[in-house]
């Protein structure tokens, strides 16, 4: 959530926010109106509880009529209290409603716009000319296949659609990727972590995935317990209720965790292969830091998705995204997006966001320094979602007899081997 006292003196930054949002901007004015209430009716609380206390050193000394009077004004003041006691709980309850509904502060040079606004920041590597080398480049799922590594045939039949297995060399890939990915994680000075699939309400809702993506959540009812889209829930609700001091920060983990979405929102859309699935794998990057170092975090975890895909020799293009994609809790959000040969375009393979002190002050986590107390930024970024990650190495990097290339990066968490060859039939 955003600083309320910031809502009180710049409304019109907030307002604009929501605009580039695409979101409600009335929400803005609803919520100043609340927090008007609140604090009104909290004065009016106060001003009522000292005429009350005030009263009650009068009444034992009072007799006969006088004592008669101050019990009755004692009885009515005791009603007015109990009035704005209600009053200021009902108007704080609204405040807490409609801030948790306000998504996070846009940066000013975010580009304004939907989710085919965004701009382009940077290319790397080479794109392949499949037609100068002489054949037909295969898709994923085809090279999948070939290679005995995917089946998503017997995924649909035991769990439904946009379910799959990983087999053979598939599965040996996956666990190179992560232990790939953890290692890279380690040595830039990470901690890894193996993190709950399963989270309360309040992790969920703390890191701003109730609001807008909600749609996209899975929630076991009997439990009460929701699976999480990515790790970057439990590892933002880690410290939730704490107090860290400001010589731990910065603090950065590497989570690796199964993630569960609905993709709910994505009917018909990359309904082959494993692009786009309802559980996968991923490692992902997150950073607790003071607030004023937020954006030179952003940009370090930016730097440390480029070193990881520019290891996996894939060609990929940075995007800073535009407001009304950025997601409710991300201040700042950059895109790397590899290409894909069958597709003929980038599609998105690591996110990093800068949620600066939204997430923090939802989830009650603050820093102390120079004994004095306040929230800290977070800041989140995937290292390697797994199956998307799949799909760029087997396109990029496969031969015309339906082998793939293994980047050298990989070839110590493979046996030593240099290519996946296609299974005998």
């Amino acid at each position: 959530m955003i600083d309320l006292r910031l809502l009180r003196e710049d409304p019109d930054r907030v307002r604009a926010s929501q605009r580039a949002r695409g979101e409600d901007v009335a929400l803005v004015d609803a919520l100043l109106s609340a927090d008007e209430r609140r604090r009104s009716s909290g004065v009016r609380f106060d001003e009522l509880r000292a005429q009350q206390r005030q009263l009650g050193k009068l009444i034992p000394k009072a007799a006969g009529d006088e004592k008669a009077e101050l019990l009755k004004r004692a009885s009515q003041l005791a009603a007015d209290v109990k009035a704005a006691d209600a009053e200021r709980d009902a108007a704080d309850a609204e405040t807490q409603e409609l801030l948790l509904k306000l998504g996070n502060l846009v940066h000013p040079e975010v580009p304004v716009g939907g989710e085919e606004d965004f701009v382009t920041l940077e290319t790397h590597g080479e794109i392949r000319d499949f037609a100068a080398e002489g054949f037909e480049p295969k898709d994923h799922l085809e090279l999948g296949q070939l290679l005995g590594a995917i089946d998503v045939e017997r995924g649909a039949k035991v769990s439904g659609s946009r379910f799959y297995f990983l087999t053979g060399v598939g599965a040996l890939l996956e666990l190179a990727l992560v232990n790939a990915a953890l290692a890279q994680a380690t040595a830039a000075g990470f901690t890894p972590m193996l993190t709950p699939a399963l989270v309360r309400p309040q992790s969920m809702a703390g890191t701003g995935f109730l609001g807008q993506a909600a749609q996209d959540v899975y929630h076991l009812d009997k439990d009460d317990l929701y699976l999480v889209g990515t790790s970057e829930v439990p590892l933002a609700a880690y410290h939730m209720d704490e107090i860290l001091d400001a010589d731990q920060l910065p603090l950065r983990y590497a989570g690796f965790s199964p993630c569960f979405r609905r993709e709910a929102g994505s009917h018909g859309k990359d309904t082959r292969g494993i692009f786009r699935v309802h559980q996968f794998d991923k490692v992902e990057m997150f950073s607790y830091v003071l607030p004023e170092d937020s954006q030179a975090e952003h940009q370090r975890l930016l730097d440390w998705e480029k070193q990881w895909l520019t290891s996996l020799e894939l060609p990929f293009r940075v995007i800073d995204v535009a407001s009304a994609d950025l997601g409710a809790s991300a201040s700042r959000k950059f895109d790397c997006e590899a290409w894909i040969p069958t597709q003929g375009k980038y599609r998105e393979l690591t996110s990093t966001s800068d949620c600066t002190e939204f997430q923090s002050r939802r989830l009650s986590i603050r820093v102390r320094e120079d004994k004095k107390v306040r929230p800290l930024a977070t800041l989140n970024g995937t290292l390697c979602a797994v199956p998307r990650t799949i799909v760029a190495i087997l396109e990029n990097h496969q031969q015309a007899d339906g082998s793939v290339r293994v980047p050298e990066v990989l070839r110590p968490y493979l046996g030593g081997r240099e290519v996946l060859e296609p299974v005998a039939k």
